[in-house]
């Protein structure tokens, strides 16, 4: 590299994260990337930036800046700079392409003549960067015997644990040093030597695993023959993420060892008071919570294909199924527990493909329309086609990359569609057939459409696709647009209907809790989150009955599994109508007297 490029990573640690970890430190190490996690303070953060960018042009290195949750929610003022346009960009461009050299490709062999440049010339180089512009942080303390070096990014955690322990003030001054490592790749030898030298013990605070910076560290003492004892994951939690009371569990332990003379008892306190009050709100409750996962959003059109494909496996049998990543990936959870292996994105049916040839019956692979586009067409489909492979793929097709906000892709319906449909509730995902063409055009020669809410016709689909004579890949298109991208078109122009006086007609299931059995087999098949329970109304019966809470979209689905799964008629379909025309006024007035009659005194 000769410019300076920067990555910015999102990244965290534990349940809390949105998605599972990755650990950037590790690509960092194999791909020698320069890795910085900054201490959260905006100034500082603003600052790394900055640096991060010479850093790279300094050691011909790109540079990645990992930014973490806690990170994000820093507020904070900072003093901000001119702006410098950039010698190049869209609107400065290029009138001639770089001189050609070889020795920029990353192609053997000159590649080989890059690794021996990263060891020798390019790490060397960003450590004598970090070294002269200090962009590691070193916070002083009253004492110097005990020190603690940590992740920049845990620092203010840090700070509140110490806190608890009198070991920091209320303004974050610590007593004991701290070395925070704005950038943990690479390590400055010289840093840690200085900082370690002729103290009784370190301790390390490094979130994730495997410990990279703690052997790091240690092999960086060892070879310079300094014996400070240093303390880490022995201290701290192996895995997950390092919260202030985690922190402060391994600061106890480092106090007990090695500050004696220091009063800890507030922070030991502290710590077994959140302990006995887990026991007490345990000890009080007759059994633990239960699990409460994502799922499926209200009215969201994938629901509706696992409650079709539970169903068919009566039929069928059950059958292998490869998930994928996606909203459709909860329907790894109850009520449906489908998924046998999430590979990757897209990547559900080419993981399929290590399963088929051991397995009696066909094996089922998912993906979404963004899988579809990212990774499924070419890994999964081409090569199904290409081996001739006997499998079944269903492709939710709801027009958008929902798991993550609804972001547009190359199937999503077009703003015209959009703007001309005259009801606006109404799934528009078939006005866009980009991907049953993409199909037809790469040999599919067995393929079916289906509308997701038609639940007994999904059935029937998945019964024809596991039991077909046709020796190849059976591809389901199950069509169903996003219903928080259809809620975001409805509901303005609800509003608007409103605000003009307009008749608004809105759908609403219930259940009659007269017929409801109590059996519960609505919810088992569904998982609807207005689909509920409640007290049964009948004295003499214990069973609670199901009931549609506030909040129902008007799906259909609980009545089309009703119908589907041949269960109890309880089910009702109701037209709330908001501004209604004159007739129906009259119409409802004479109605409602008609009831009133059959009513018992």
């Amino acid at each position: 590299m000769k410019g300076g490029a920067l990555i910015v990573v999102g990244e965290d640690y534990g349940e809390g994260a949105s998605v599972i970890q990755e650990r950037t430190h590790a690509y960092a190490l194999k791909s020698s990337m320069l890795m910085l996690d900054p201490r959260p303070d905006l100034t500082n953060m603003v600052r790394m930036v900055e640096q991060g960018f010479a850093l790279s042009e300094a050691s011909n290195m790109p540079a990645i800046v990992e930014l973490r949750i806690r990170t994000c929610h820093v507020r904070g003022n900072f003093e901000c700079k001119d702006n410098v346009a950039p010698a190049i960009s869209t609107r400065q461009l290029l009138d001639e392409p770089a001189d050609f050299d070889y020795s920029r490709l990353a192609h053997p062999p000159v590649m080989f003549g890059h690794e021996k440049l990263k060891v020798q010339q390019r790490i060397p180089a960003a450590r004598a960067y970090i070294a002269e512009h200090k962009l590691n942080e070193l916070f002083s303390g009253q004492r110097d015997d005990v020190g603690l070096i940590v992740q920049g990014g845990l620092y203010n955690s840090l700070i509140r644990a110490m806190q608890l322990y009198g070991l920091a003030d209320a303004f974050g001054n610590p007593q004991l040093p701290i070395l925070a490592l704005n950038v943990t790749f690479p390590i400055v030898p010289e840093e840690i030597s200085e900082f370690c030298l002729g103290k009784k013990a370190v301790l390390i605070l490094e979130e994730g695993q495997p410990d990279f910076i703690e052997q790091d560290i240690l092999t960086t003492l060892r070879r310079r023959d300094i014996n400070t004892p240093v303390h880490g994951k022995d201290m701290l939690a192996a895995t997950g993420e390092y919260s202030v009371e985690v922190i402060a569990g391994g600061l106890e332990q480092l106090g007990e060892r090695y500050l004696v003379d220091v009063d800890i008892a507030t922070g030991k306190t502290w710590r077994k008071g959140n302990a006995a009050r887990r026991d007490d709100v345990a000890a009080q409750m007759a059994a633990p919570l239960p699990p409460r996962p994502p799922g499926f959003c209200v009215g969201c059109p994938e629901r509706p294909v696992f409650s079709a494909l539970k169903l068919a496996q009566l039929d069928a049998g059950p059958v292998h199924i490869a998930a994928d990543i996606g909203c459709h990936a909860f329907g790894t959870f109850e009520p449906f527990s489908f998924g046998h292996s999430i590979l990757g994105y897209g990547m559900s049916l080419a993981s399929r493909a290590g399963v088929s040839p051991v397995m009696n019956r066909r094996v089922l692979a998912a993906m979404g329309g963004g899988g579809f586009w990212h990774n499924g067409l070419l890994t999964g489909v081409q090569s199904a086609l290409f081996n001739g492979d006997d499998a079944v793929l269903v492709i939710f097709k709801n027009g958008y990359t929902s798991a993550t906000g609804t972001q547009e892709i190359i199937s999503t319906p077009d703003e015209e569609a959009k703007e001309s449909a005259v009801h606006k509730h109404q799934s528009l995902v078939d006005r866009n057939v980009t991907i049953e063409k993409t199909l037809e055009g790469l040999g599919v020669q067995w393929m079916r459409t289906v509308h997701t809410y038609h639940v007994n016709k999904v059935r029937k689909v998945f019964d024809e696709a596991f039991t077909s004579d046709f020796n190849g890949l059976k591809v389901i298109i199950a069509e169903g647009e996003c219903q928080l991208e259809r809620q975001r078109r409805i509901r303005p122009w609800i509003a608007g209907l409103l605000r003009a006086g307009k008749r608004v007609e809105r759908v609403k299931y219930g259940v009659d809790e007269d017929v409801c059995t109590g059996d519960h087999a609505c919810t088992r098949l569904s998982g609807c989150p207005t689909l509920t329970l409640k007290d049964n109304p009948d004295p003499l019966k214990v069973d609670s009955v199901a009931t549609v809470i506030d909040g129902c979209v008007g799906c259909g689905l609980c009545g089309e599994n009703a119908h589907a799964a041949t269960l109890c008629p309880s089910f009702y379909r109701a037209e709330v109508i908001r501004n209604p025309r004159w007739y129906e006024r009259l119409a409802a007035g004479v109605r409602g007297g008609v009831l009133r009659l059959l009513q018992p005194a």
